[in-house]
């Protein structure tokens, strides 16, 4: 469910303070203790996770309003990328933290079985044997993902979401996590919101299983994300209802076209109000609480990037250095300055010219091979001293300044980039063209400052498009991923009992 894509990694290994609170207006809201985080910590790649789910349509399995009537639990916004929350397994309950995705169907944790992957021993694990209520089924079942495989068994407990006990829920024991980024992953497991047809093992949904039981009134779950990082409360997951404090007006809904995923038509996307065009047959779109950006055909996607003016980060990072300090980089050189201390004499460095440029290129290089990468944390820090190569290899051959300069430019610009992922320039965020998605006849407009994530680390500064490109077979296509962005801005209802989605603006 996450790919490990440099400068954005999930690297959180915290400790967060849960506490049950009954409000007066009859929700209960699970309290949420939040941090501050830096770009590290960013879970960016979550979308990458899924390509394969969204082309093929499901996993596998081996085969041997009342407001008294809400449930509601709050969520962690983790860093504006990622929303998490608690719930209990077991009788007494043992607590997790999961992400609630509509994008896909099953809810798995970590097993006290799992002894072979390094994931499991960083997060609570399910014990079975401390559970009264728990009935064992063990058949095995693995769920796939482009970024590795979920192995485990199915087992059935009772399962607390909030003032909720679901009874003899059936769910994954994971015992083999197959993506090393799970170890550092600030969750425990993922919750599945999506529709049975695509559930591994054609198990039930933990949503299936609320309304079977009859544990909600409405057959509607609904989503607030708070976009600031900085408030206490990083959202919530309504069951039964919507809470009407974190809406104005009201909703647009829209019929799901397709069961399996929260799937619904778009009419068309905008560009500075502009319509490009792209979606003059069907397009589509999954409404996924589980992807942090917005996906979308790469044609589509390149077009609102040139808009915007995005770029590779690699090549934004080397560019940015090249212009700020290649002529003094030159001039240190020619002064007989020693190259291994010249990125650190100039305040670039910090690592006393200790890190070696032949390894960041190899790292670079075999890393975009592979699409799950990690650059060192200072990207800086690497720029200055891949510049720092050329610009010698350059003087070797008496080139002059001005040639060497535009060279190394050239070469910023052909650097790979090895995620999707793209920087823009902060500065430009405010003129940036506002980008709408045709829905129901109505136009849903994305400010820039709500389609741009900016974070801050080592007193830098860095903005990125939220934009990413997904293709999917043309059967199926076009398709786009209306991920967590999209949701800040619109407060999403899930009405299961009509099979529709609706979106208003959020507060």
């Amino acid at each position: 469910m996450g790919d490990k894509n440099f400068m954005l990694v999930m690297c959180l290994l915290a400790s967060t303070l849960y506490v049950a609170i009954a409000s007066s207006d009859g929700l209960v809201r699970v309290g949420l203790k939040k941090q501050r985080f830096d770009i590290n910590s960013i879970n960016a790649a979550r979308i990458e996770g899924k390509d394969s789910m969204y082309a093929k349509g499901e996993g596998s399995t081996t085969h041997d309003s009342d407001d008294s009537t809400l449930n509601t639990v709050s969520l962690k916004n983790y860093l504006d990328v990622q929303y998490f929350g608690e719930i209990g397994i077991g009788s007494p309950p043992q607590k997790f933290t999961v992400i609630f995705d509509t994008g896909s169907s099953n809810l798995w944790i970590p097993s006290s079985h799992c002894y072979f992957s390094v994931a499991c021993f960083f997060h609570s694990r399910y014990n079975s044997s401390k559970s009264s209520t728990y009935t064992e089924i063990g058949k095995p079942c693995k769920i796939h993902y482009s970024s590795g495989t979920i192995l485990g068994f199915f087992s059935e407990d009772n399962i607390r979401v909030g003032d909720l006990v679901v009874k003899n829920q059936v769910f994954t024991e994971a015992i083999r996590e197959g993506s090393a980024i799970l170890s550092l992953a600030s969750f425990d497991g993922i919750l599945g919101l999506g529709f049975q047809d695509m559930s591994v093992g054609n198990v039930a949904p933990l949503w299936y299983s609320m309304m079977q039981q009859s544990l909600v009134v409405q057959k509607v779950f609904s989503f607030w994300f708070n976009k600031d990082p900085s408030a206490s409360e990083g959202g919530e997951i309504v069951f039964g209802g919507v809470d009407q404090k974190h809406f104005k007006g009201k909703h647009t809904y829209v019929p799901v076209a397709q069961k399996g995923y929260w799937q619904i038509d778009l009419a068309d996307f905008l560009i500075a109000d502009h319509s490009t065009g792209f979606c003059t047959r069907n397009c589509t779109a999954i409404v996924d609480s589980g992807t942090s950006f917005i996906a979308g055909p790469t044609a589509a996607v390149t077009k609102i990037n040139h808009a915007i003016g995005a770029k590779g980060f690699v090549s934004m990072e080397c560019k940015k250095v090249a212009a700020q300090y290649g002529d003094l980089m030159w001039e240190l050189l020619l002064s007989g300055l020693q190259p291994d201390k010249l990125c650190s004499n100039i305040g670039v460095c910090f690592n006393n010219g200790t890190q070696q440029v032949s390894n960041s290129i190899e790292m670079v290089v075999e890393q975009k091979r592979e699409r799950h990468t990690e650059v060192g944390q200072d990207l800086l820090c690497t720029a200055c001293e891949l510049i720092l190569a050329w610009i010698r290899t350059e003087l070797m051959e008496n080139k002059t300044k001005g040639r060497v300069i535009e060279y190394v430019n050239k070469l910023c610009d052909n650097l790979p980039n090895p995620t999707r992922e793209l920087a823009v320039d902060c500065d430009k965020v405010p003129n940036m063209p506002s980008v709408s998605f045709i829905i129901g006849n109505k136009s849903f407009n994305l400010t820039p400052e709500q389609y741009i994530f900016k974070v801050e680390q080592n007193f830098s500064t860095f903005c990125i498009s939220g934009f990413i490109a997904l293709d999917v077979p043309p059967s199926q296509g076009p398709l786009w991923i209306l991920g967590a962005i999209f949701m800040e801005a619109y407060h999403t209802v899930f009405d299961f009992g009509n099979l529709r989605v609706g979106f208003a603006e959020a507060v």
